[in-house]
């Protein structure tokens, strides 16, 4: 099966919409249509099927996209593992805690070290994150902890920890708390302190990161955040850190590989777990 028409096939199943896939690919209907019967044709499988206006994966359709992620993001990492490590390629996904207050000032120094690299930075959710790490479709994770039994290498970690805050005198335990959106690890360990509690207070889900915090800058609640994200609005008494029992809480951040992670990758780890090179902001061997 080629590569091309793998790659139109996981369009389409993002897209939910041959003409969308069209759309995107800048390619007709009916090439797009073909491709996809070809797939069906040489597996002998159903692998899409029409629902209301779109359409959608079939079970078989399911499996087979995972399938196409993996062999895709194998050939892109096949090609950057025989590259020179300075002037590879390296795709680095963080959740947006991390990509805002940990990660910048490193990359920012391995740029400066390593010109020649070609750098990408995504940000998403945890469980995004991890997914595409397991697809080789992203070579470096910076989050909380992988799931177990993912195939996944947590190769350096920096300490932090997840605290309460919110304005100064509110009573955590009386106050809405601000959660953020399905999939994030903060929200997963909020809603487990809570339950660990036995309390079930009134909570807003605001997605995003920064929505959280500025929320929690407003007075609309009281949040569980990393303290990294806060240092500026506790030195300034915006927000104060909140006694709940069970806080703070020990959420180390990771920097997580496949089994296999290319030259660049490694580069760009020896790097980070340089305090010579990154001061400060070093991560140190798990």
């Amino acid at each position: 099966m080629s590569a091309t028409r793998m790659e139109t096939f996981l369009v389409v199943a993002r897209q939910g919409s041959i003409r969308r896939a069209a759309g995107q690919l800048h390619v007709t209907e009916a090439a797009v249509s073909a491709a996809v019967a070809h797939i069906e044709k040489q597996l002998g499988a159903k692998l899409i099927a029409k629902t209301g206006r779109g359409i959608a994966l079939t079970e078989a359709g399911r499996v087979y996209a995972g399938y196409c992620r993996s062999i895709l993001g194998l050939m892109k990492e096949a090609h950057a593992a025989v590259q020179r490590a300075d002037t590879g390629r390296l795709r680095i996904g963080v959740v947006a805690t991390a990509g805002e207050y940990v990660l910048l000032r490193p990359l920012a120094s391995f740029r400066r070290r390593y010109p020649e690299v070609e750098l990408s930075l995504s940000v998403h959710p945890r469980d995004v994150l991890f997914v595409e790490l397991q697809h080789h479709e992203t070579d470096l994770v910076i989050a909380g902890r992988p799931p177990r039994d993912a195939g996944l290498v947590t190769r350096a970690r920096r300490p932090s920890r997840l605290v309460v805050v919110g304005p100064p005198g509110r009573h955590p335990l009386r106050s809405t708390w601000l959660l953020r959106g399905r999939g994030s690890g903060t929200r997963d360990a909020t809603l487990e302190l809570l339950d660990h509690l036995g309390r079930n207070p009134p909570t807003l889900t605001l997605g995003s990161h920064g929505a959280v915090l500025a929320a929690a800058r407003e007075g609309l609640g009281v949040t569980l955040i990393h303290s990294d994200a806060v240092e500026q609005d506790l030195e300034s008494g915006v927000l104060a850190i909140l006694p709940v029992d069970g806080t703070p809480l020990d959420r180390p951040w990771n920097a997580i590989t496949t089994g296999t992670p290319t030259p660049t990758t490694r580069l760009f780890l020896a790097h980070l777990l340089d305090p010579g090179q990154v001061g400060g902001d070093a991560f140190y061997p798990p």
